[in-house]
Order: structure tokens, then C-alpha cells, then sequence
């Protein structure tokens, strides 16, 4: 069989996750005039990480007019800091001013991935599924889709009700329960405030104590939203305004700089002001560089802590038992329920699903001791693939939508040029990539997130494979057109269809 011929019934895009990537990934691709594509996802609705985050308490920690995509502005934003519920309905917006629904197949968990040599494109398997041929696949399934429940001996012994922050039973009632919160990081310090005001007891289970800072959330007024929707570049200004304020703040966190002591100062007279305890405060007074782990913005969680009701507990987990928590000093804490709010599998930052890429090459395999790619986007060895939010993409000082949109642009015009150009495949360049990745952790070496500590950015022996060295600025500048010569391009007999939107019907897996 020919290429050509092959090349029946094969889609020009994948797209794999219908979260913020995937969702922004298809508005692109619309955008530049291809329409022959689908997006798998493995749930029943949009939103990625806010449809599986609705825990009681579930906002974002950057302002909404920067966690927000610059081609679709929203000027109707409640508050500087939007809940989870608003930026889903914010999702869902896009999904229908861009008619991208129809695009999506939900139910579609795509259970593996491989290359096809031969063909020129990537075949995809569909639990329950028929299976789906395409010359480009955008993996947007995030770094944040793998719920991680932490390595305690005994976990399964436990006979209460388990929840972990990312899969929250909204049937569970709390009220009057006695209950823990294992973990102290981003979502535990928005859960913490709503469990004391309905549970009986709540006992916080803390490692090591984050940085802090304050979250001011004020309330955009009617004036504001009207005047940001009759004046669309006064909405632009403000997220300008934003992003470079945000920018700034790279020179105290991501690197030790004077600004670095700004950074903990403020966060000492937080906890001074909030904690007047000297034993809690000493507690919650961090031992590392600020910026070594994630900062936390809360104005709620060191008041909740004082709490009648409420205990922290900085004792180490030694077990679970079936009636609650053992801590090294022999205690045992009985708890109708424990809340899991222990974060995600990221450090590997790679993907559920086995991909095989030329050769017989398993992702998982190469990334099994830190993953790594080339500008987070590509991988040699596995053509015509894309990731958002792939290694190093991380940003510990500004919104991953400022990366991700970048992210998306870049693939976008990689999937034009393969497609344009007819091209078999586009495979970045194994000694590109290394040299990109060199320099990466060249860089990282001298960042905060090196510093010491342990966090979720760096791997069990320390590996970086998360965090980018640098402002956002830097990173969006890289990712501003495609270095053909970064590449190897084989060129292909293939045709694209005359009539985009009617053949991707036709290719299109059922619903």
C-alpha cells in the first residue's frame, strides 16, 4: 500500500485532553484554517483540572485576568482571584464561541499510542472505542491529571472514608466528623478554612511549612466589567499590567537575589500579623529559600489553624491504622475521614498513556529518570507529537496560561508545516534536544528550586524536570516560530482534503 493510500481515513490532529491546552489547542488550529482534527477526552465533560478540582475552597492563586487565554478575554471576572466554578464556566464560554464542541469525543480514554513508520502517522487506541489514525497528535492530558496519594505504610488499612483533593466525594457529609487533611500545600490551605467551619475536629498533618504570602481578592465592580467589555485593549493593558508585575517577581524567587529577602520578609510579617502563638508560629516559619518549594497565597489558612476546633500536627506520619493515623511518637489520631491533599504525580511530567514512538522507543522508558524534551514540546524519536506543558515548562512565578498559550502557538504552526508541506514527519533532532536539555539543567543548577529542599519540581535523586529557568518572557520568546533546522523533515506523498470540515466528519470517531 502507498502512502497516499494509507492516508485514508487519517486525521490531520489529534488532540488528547479537552482541559485548558486542549480546548485553546483546538481554537488555534480553527484558527489557522484546519478543521480536520478531534479531541479525545476520558471524562464526560471539559475542564481538565478544574472539572476534577472542586474541592470545598477551590480557586486560583494568580489573578484571573492573567490565568486567562489573550485571544479569548474575559472582561466579567468577579474577582481579582477567580474560584474553580468560574473559570470552568470560563471554559465552557470558549468551548461555545469557538463551536468546538463538536470536536470532542468524551468517553474516548485513548489507552495507547503508536507510531506508524510506515503510514506516516500515529494510531491511537480507544478503550471501547474503534481506533483513530492521525498525521499529528497534541498531547494536552497536563502534568496535573494523575491524582498522587502519598507512600504511607498502611494506607490500605485504613477503614474510614478516603478523599483526596482532586477527587472529592461531595456526597460525604462532614458535618460534626472528625477528620485529617494530610498535606500542607497548595489546595490544603484552601481546604483547611472550609472543612473548620462544618467539621467537628479537623487535625492538619504538616511535613514542612510553606512560604506564605497574602491574597487580596477584591470585587471587580459592574463599571470595570463594562468598561473592559466596550474597551477590550483597556482588559489587554490590565493583563499587561499583570504579567510584568509578575515578572518581576522571578528576581526573588526563581533566583537568589536581594529581592529574595523582600519576598521572605513579607512573608514573615504575614505569619506575624495572622499567628500570635509563638510555638504555632515557630511551626509555620519555613526553613528554606522562598521560591524552593510553591508559594502559597492565602489570607484564610493561618486564622483557620487557630481554629477551637482545629490542631496542627507536625509530628511525621508513621502509619495508617484502620481507625486513623499513627505518628512516630507512638500516637494514634482517629478520624472518621481523611483528606488526601497530596498533589499530583508531575516530577516524571509525563503521560498515562504508553507511547511508542520510531524504533519501538517507550516514552515511559526514556523518561523514567526525568523526563526531557526540546523546548518541553518535542521529543526526538516520537515525529508529528506535541506536549503542552511537557519538561521544564513550569513557571514558578507567573500563570501557565501565559506558557501554555505559547505552547500552543508553536504547535500550531509545527502541525501547519507538516501538513502544508506534505511532510512524512517532523522528528526534532536528537542532538538538539540534548543540547537543549544540557543547558536547561546548566541553568537550573542555579536556580531556587535547586536550592535544597524537597518538593514536588525535582525527582527522587534530584533531577529538575519541571520548572523552567527563567522570566516568562524568556520562555515565550523561544517558543516565537519554528527552527526548521532543529529538525529532521521527511517529505511525504500526502493530500489534504479539499473539504476539511466535511472529512473530518466522515473520520471522526462516533460520539
Amino acid at each position: 500500500m502507498s502512502e497516499l493510500d494509507a492516508r485514508e481515513g487519517v486525521l490531520d490532529a489529534v488532540i488528547v485532553g479537552a482541559g485548558f491546552a486542549g480546548i485553546g489547542s483546538a481554537i488555534r488550529l480553527r484558527n489557522k484554517g484546519i478543521d480536520n482534527f478531534v479531541i479525545l477526552e476520558r471524562g464526560s465533560a471539559v475542564g481538565g483540572t478544574w472539572r476534577d478540582n472542586t474541592y470545598p475552597g477551590a480557586a486560583c492563586d494568580i489573578p484571573s485576568r492573567l490565568y486567562s487565554y489573550s485571544f479569548a478575554p474575559n472582561p466579567n471576572w468577579s474577582h481579582t482571584y477567580s474560584g474553580s466554578g468560574e473559570i470552568l464556566d470560563y471554559i465552557h464560554t470558549m468551548v461555545d464561541e469557538f463551536d468546538i464542541e463538536s470536536r470532542i469525543r468524551f468517553g474516548h480514554n485513548v489507552v495507547d499510542i503508536i507510531w506508524n513508520e510506515a503510514a506516516g502517522h500515529w494510531h491511537l487506541s480507544i478503550d471501547g472505542h474503534p481506533d483513530v489514525r492521525a498525521r499529528t497528535v497534541v498531547m494536552a492530558s497536563g502534568p496535573l491529571a494523575n491524582a498522587s496519594l502519598p507512600n504511607i505504610r498502611g494506607i490500605d488499612t485504613y477503614e474510614g472514608h478516603k478523599i483526596h483533593s482532586a477527587r472529592w466525594d461531595h456526597d460525604y457529609d462532614f458535618e460534626g466528623k472528625k477528620v485529617a487533611v494530610v498535606g500542607t500545600g497548595a489546595s490544603a490551605v484552601q481546604i483547611v478554612p472550609e472543612l473548620v467551619k462544618i467539621a467537628d475536629t479537623v487535625k492538619v498533618f504538616q511535613r514542612t511549612p510553606g512560604w506564605t504570602l497574602p491574597r487580596v481578592n477584591r470585587k471587580t465592580q459592574g463599571g470595570t466589567k463594562r468598561r473592559y467589555a466596550r474597551y477590550p485593549q483597556a482588559q489587554t493593558i490590565a493583563r499587561s499590567l499583570w504579567f510584568w508585575g509578575h515578572e518581576s517577581v522571578a528576581l526573588g524567587v526563581v533566583w537568589k537575589t536581594p529581592l529574595t529577602r523582600i519576598v521572605e520578609l513579607v512573608g514573615r510579617a504575614h505569619l506575624r500579623r495572622q499567628v500570635r502563638d509563638p510555638w504555632l508560629r515557630r511551626q509555620l516559619t519555613p526553613r528554606f529559600r522562598a521560591g524552593c518549594k510553591r508559594l502559597l497565597m492565602t489570607s484564610d489558612y493561618y486564622p483557620a489553624l487557630q481554629k477551637p476546633n482545629c490542631t496542627l500536627v507536625t509530628w511525621p506520619i508513621a502509619t495508617l491504622s484502620p481507625k486513623g493515623i499513627r505518628t512516630v511518637e507512638g500516637i494514634e489520631h482517629q478520624f472518621d475521614a481523611i483528606v488526601f491533599a497530596t498533589g499530583f504525580d508531575v516530577s516524571n511530567t509525563g503521560t498515562p498513556i504508553p507511547i511508542t514512538g520510531r524504533d519501538g522507543r517507550v516514552l515511559a522508558d526514556e523518561w523514567s529518570a526525568g523526563a526531557k524534551a526540546y523546548k518541553s514540546i518535542a521529543v526526538s524519536g516520537y515525529p508529528n507529537m506535541y506536549f503542552t506543558f511537557g519538561p521544564n515548562s513550569g513557571p514558578g512565578h507567573s500563570s501557565a496560561l501565559v506558557y501554555m498559550e505559547a505552547q500552543i502557538d508553536y504547535l500550531v504552526e509545527a502541525i501547519s508545516l507538516v501538513l502544508d508541506g506534505n511532510l512524512h514527519s517532523a522528528d526534532v533532532r536528537q542532538d538538539v534536544q540534548d543540547a537543549y536539555n544540557e543547558e536547561m539543567q546548566r541553568k537550573l543548577a542555579k536556580t531556587t528550586w535547586n536550592s535544597g529542599c524537597s518538593s514536588w519540581y525535582l525527582t527522587e535523586d534530584g533531577f529538575n524536570a519541571t520548572m523552567f529557568p527563567g522570566f516568562a518572557t524568556q520562555y515565550v520568546n523561544q517558543l516565537r516560530g519554528v527552527e526548521q533546522g532543529d529538525f529532521t523533515m521527511v517529505p511525504g506523498r500526502f493530500e489534504r482534503p479539499r473539504e476539511p470540515l466535511r472529512a473530518a466528519e466522515s473520520m471522526l470517531p462516533s460520539r
